[in-house]
């Protein structure tokens, strides 16, 4: 990737600004030079760093990173026999060594609890510097200065000494009565760093001493006396003696730490990476960015892992608050985007926003976006973007165009991404359409990811007619006469030159004019792109006003569960107190059965003790059949409760014919088709065994089933032929007869959705329209699941249905049928 296109789509920029988040200069050097990388195991290493960093910085827990000076030129000096570092060096490395257990304790310490895995991994493999830290901070204090080491403090010790004698020396000369009058000043100078009195030049010979220096008028001299000359010679001495000694400390510290070079240098790779990926981590948390998954580069051999790349609230990080998050939702085998809309509408911010945010996620760094993100892997990127127009290398607009295109068409492969905004601009529209087209197919032809954005109306129909193309708009508020910069999938849009030329004070006249060359078609087409637009929005209302359904469908069945778990926890508890009750009644009635036999075989059988048996079994059978009469009057009741229950929720949802309903209108005869138990099993009524029980035939297998447990199968409605009506922008209405699919949709009516759609020897326009009615039907009538049988035949039918059902937007997901119910020839569908 070269730096051309790296500056054109802000990529450094954005990395200075990363880089500015990092705790030390060496990390910010690291990110600075740091490339996009094309290795998708090393840019996910570091995006996990960072993806743990930010779970620390996000809890309450102390994790975070501290600064160091740099240390890299000091291994130099360590490696250097006699060489010796200074006090700023030697307190570098204590602070860098601060800084690693700072970071090592306390990953450690919260690793289990953030459950961290990749940061404690590189905590572990640095070398323990607590030996060098030692040596450092024990002749420095923690603020870098020298400790009062014994020999330090004897020889401050005199050098204090002597500077007192000689402030004394000098304050005697001062307060000398006799020679006050050779004195220029009673306040001594300082000349060479040495005590001097302000002599007049013309009773210099009062005081003996060094002349230093004379004034430039000549009539003072500043002298040393002998006596303070012969002590400021001696602080000199004590001085260049401190500092010997200083230098000994801190060559012997030297050598000391030369023997911690490797550890140094091992460690100090691990520490920037570290400061790295927390800057990254930090820049993430401030935009509130996350952490692209990828689209299954890691596995190129699996199909199931080769996701479509997919932007959700994607916001360019240079736009700050003023930028408008969009979607960028790429179906599968989708890798040609052509963007259309009116100028400032946001086309060109798109493609640099996908294409920054690949280059940010193969950096290792998060994007601005929301969660569930899918960025692919690029190794290349090629970019056509802004005026390439060039006096010094005489290149024209076009042909500055021209020659990044050029490069792209050479160079580009599967593994590329090409950017091209305004392609096929800046010569003639038809030539520029047909080099336009030309290009596009070359580059479809190579299998490279590619996003257009262009002002040329053939470029929306190539995107129609392309199997891997796919349309997309900038949003245009026609009220306002200005662009929303929101991006709408599936749809072209129009460029709205003359209202944004009349908004921006183009005369009436011109605009009218304007419009009187406008061809007829090219009107038609506004309107039929009006007419999608309209479509979209309401397709986006209908959208969340499902969702919003679907969620309190989903609450109310939570609800409903718990309920239901409870009432079934209830009724074990019951089972199991009437099982003790029972168990109870069993051994008192054993026990009184037992007494009686035992009666039995120790006398003699008489006609008394007969009867007491007799009378005892009585009683028990008779206690028996009225605890049955009692359980089986108590079921009745519920069932009568349970079906006046659903009646009611029926006739206030107003939801058609429900189950109990629908065995009040039919009355069960012998070879009626029913739904049995909750499985919902279809079979036929045989005959009935006894009042309540049917004997149902099932396939080959014949059952009993209770006829509470039964729902007829109704009768489908003939000769139905309704008329939909589409409701378009023109001013018009058109109606389409639908009457000729009936036979297709299993018999059922045709404004309802059906639960098996046959497609077999349909043309597949002819099945498209029939597939896209069916979800039209499905999506207004909350219609949940549904099964289509296209057959295998050639594959064209079956690819025509997947290919459309990828491109819908209100399909949760959809499957192939197992082998036992049609396999590829069949297709599940959940809404």
């Amino acid at each position: 990737m070269n730096t051309k296109t790296l500056a054109e789509l802000d990529y450094y920029r954005i990395k200075d600004t990363i880089a500015g988040f990092c705790k030390s200069e060496e990390g910010k050097n690291e990110i600075l030079k740091r490339e996009p990388l094309t290795n998708y195991s090393e840019y996910e290493y570091l995006k996990n760093l960072s993806r743990e960093w930010a779970a620390c910085y996000n809890s309450s827990k102390a994790v975070t990173m501290s600064s160091w000076p740099g240390i890299s030129p000091l291994f130099g000096i360590l490696k250097t026999a006699g060489a010796s570092l200074d006090l700023d060096e030697l307190y570098a490395l204590g602070l860098f060594c601060q800084s690693q257990k700072k970071i090592t304790d306390s990953i450690k310490a919260n690793q289990q609890e953030l459950n961290l895995k990749k940061l404690p991994s590189v905590a572990a493999q640095m070398p323990d510097l607590t030996g060098a830290s030692k040596i450092i901070f024990g002749i420095l204090n923690p603020d870098g200065e020298l400790k009062e080491l014994p020999t330090i403090r004897e020889i401050k010790r005199n050098i204090a000494a002597i500077k007192t004698e000689i402030d004394s020396l000098i304050h005697k000369y001062t307060i000398d009565t006799s020679i006050a009058g050779a004195l220029e000043s009673n306040v001594p100078a300082l000349r060479a760093n040495r005590q001097v009195l302000a002599v007049k030049s013309s009773q210099r010979s009062a005081i003996k001493g060094i002349v230093h220096e004379v004034s430039q008028t000549g009539r003072t001299v500043y002298i040393e006396p002998e006596d303070v000359v012969r002590r400021n010679n001696d602080l000199i001495e004590e001085e260049y003696r401190l500092q010997e000694e200083i230098k000994k400390i801190l060559l012997q510290a030297t050598v000391q730490l030369a023997d911690y070079r490797e550890a140094f240098m091992e460690n100090l790779p691990k520490m920037i990476l570290l400061d790295a990926t927390s800057a990254a981590a930090l820049w993430g948390n401030q935009n509130a960015c996350c952490y692209a998954l990828s689209c299954g580069e890691e596995r190129p051999n699996d199909p199931k892992a080769q996701e479509a790349p997919l932007l959700l609230g994607a916001r360019h990080p240079l736009l700050g608050s003023k930028a408008v998050p969009i979607d960028i939702r790429f179906a599968s085998n989708k890798n040609v985007l052509i963007i259309t809309g009116p100028n400032t509408g946001g086309k060109t911010v798109t493609l640099k926003t996908f294409a920054l945010f690949c280059l940010l996620n193969q950096t290792g760094f998060p994007v601005p976006a929301a969660e569930g993100t899918r960025l692919p892997l690029f190794k290349d990127i090629y970019c056509d973007i802004g005026d390439e127009q060039s006096l010094d290398q005489s290149l024209s607009t076009f042909s500055g165009h021209m020659k990044n295109i050029a490069e792209a068409i050479n160079k580009a492969s599967d593994k590329s991404l090409v950017l091209l905004d305004e392609l096929g601009s800046g010569t003639d529209p038809l030539e520029g359409s047909a080099i336009a087209m030309a290009t596009l197919d070359i580059l479809i032809e190579r299998k490279s990811f590619v996003l257009v954005t262009t002002h040329h109306g053939v470029l929306k129909n190539y995107g129609y007619t392309k199997e891997s193309c796919i349309n997309a708009s900038v949003e245009f508020n026609s009220d306002t006469l200005s662009p929303t910069y929101r991006l709408i999938m599936g749809v072209p849009g129009e460029s709205h030159a003359l209202e944004i030329a009349e908004k921006n004070g183009l005369s009436q006249e011109a605009i009218q004019k304007a419009k009187s060359y406008i061809q007829t078609e090219q009107a038609d087409i506004s309107y039929l792109i009006k007419g999608l637009n309209q479509k979209h929005a309401e397709v986006d209302a209908m959208m969340q006003s499902f969702k919003e359904k679907e969620e309190k469908i989903n609450l109310k069945e939570q609800k409903t569960f718990s309920r239901e778990h409870n009432l079934k926890r209830r009724e074990h508890d019951l089972k199991i107190a009437e099982n003790k009750k029972e168990l109870s009644f069993l051994k008192e009635s054993r026990k009184r059965l037992e007494n009686l036999v035992r009666e039995l075989k120790e006398g003699e059988i008489t006609r008394e003790k007969t009867l007491a048996v007799k009378e005892f079994i009585n009683d028990l059978t008779e206690s028996i059949e009225n605890h049955t009469e009692i359980l089986e009057a108590e079921e009745r009741n519920l069932d009568k409760a349970e079906q006046k229950q659903k009646i009611k929720n029926s006739s206030n949802q107003n939801i058609g014919t429900t189950d109990s309903q629908t065995r009040t209108q039919y009355k069960f005869e012998p070879g009626m088709d029913v739904l049995a138990g909750t499985s919902r099993n279809r079979g036929t009524l045989i005959k009935e065994e006894r009042k309540g029980m049917w004997s149902v035939q099932f396939g080959t297998l014949k059952m009993t089933v209770k006829e509470k447990e039964l729902t007829p199968v109704a009768k489908p409605v003939d000769n139905y032929k309704p008329s939909i009506v589409v409701d378009l922008a023109e001013p018009e209405t058109v109606k389409s007869n639908f009457s000729d699919f009936a036979p297709s949709l299993s018999g059922m009516p045709t404004n309802h959705p059906v639960f098996e759609l046959r497609l077999l020897g349909m043309r597949v326009p002819e099945a498209i329209k029939l597939l896209e009615r069916q979800l039209d039907l499905c999506a207004m009538q909350n219609f949940h699941e549904f099964s289509i049988i296209h057959g295998k035949g050639t594959g064209a039918l079956q690819q025509a249905v997947i290919d459309y059902l990828s491109t819908y937007p209100g399909i949760k997901e959809f499957k192939f049928a197992p082998p036992e119910d049609g396999g590829s020839g069949k297709t599940y569908v959940k809404m």
